[in-house]
């Protein structure tokens, strides 16, 4: 390979480098082109590059892309399983199962969102839930606190509307029959004027013959005392 074209792969493998937080780095000595292949193409659908390196070259590259704890793992055919934006957990899966099915291909480590991690920190990450079912859970067990919080807050609010709709209630109830009382209330006082005028006529009738009978009787007794 001509410098030229050396200089050209180092600056790709620093630029994936950069690029990846996460990597897995395996052995695939044993394996044929075609199992590489496919390896290649079934990493492809979780977005990652399986890429086949030369380690005097990617140890230039780990040392100008800042990564040196790499270098650690470049010892013998090395692959590397570059992750951007894929599904980390289904990337190690599916090594972690070439791996056992193969005999042959064996995880050397990589890194694990800029951390360096071991072969059997790889094996771990494999034995993960799918990445959309690991997110649904860890939402779960946020939103689930937050919920019950939420009710604990909620529960006294609700007791309280209800106390208060049902003194309203009972207020709107107690102001009918008192508005009901008041027109008869109003009739009786209207009805009690008509009575007091009718009784003084009465009166007047029963006392006016007994008053003409007293002075009848004072006249005749003056007439008896004058004739004496």
């Amino acid at each position: 390979m001509l410098r030229k074209d050396k200089e050209q792969v180092v600056a790709e493998l620093v630029e994936r480098l950069r690029s990846s937080e996460t990597l897995i780095v395996a052995d695939y000595r044993g394996l044929t082109m075609s199992e590489i292949d496919g390896v290649r193409t079934e990493l492809l659908k979780h977005g990652a590059r399986f890429t086949v390196v030369k380690n005097t070259l990617t140890r230039r590259a780990a040392d100008e892309a800042g990564v040196p704890h790499l270098k650690e793992m470049l010892d013998g055919p090395t692959a590397i399983a570059f992750v951007v934006d894929g599904d980390m957990v289904a990337v190690a899966k599916s090594l972690n199962d070439t791996a056992r099915q193969t005999k042959v291909l064996e995880l050397k480590g990589g890194f694990l969102q800029g951390e360096p991690v071991t072969a059997e920190q790889v094996r771990k990450l494999a034995s993960l839930p799918p990445q959309d079912v690991l997110q649904a859970q860890v939402l779960g067990a946020i939103v689930g606190p937050l919920t019950a919080i939420v009710g604990l807050f909620t529960a006294p609010l609700r007791e309280l509307v209800g106390v208060i709709d049902a003194r309203i209630n009972q207020l709107q109830e107690g102001e009918q029959p008192a508005a009901e009382a008041e027109p008869e209330a109003e009739a009786e006082t209207e009805a009690e004027p008509e009575a007091e005028v009718e009784q003084p006529p009465a009166e007047e009738v029963e006392e006016t013959p007994e008053a003409e009978a007293s002075e009848t009787e004072i006249e005749n007794e003056e007439e008896s005392n004058d004739g004496n």
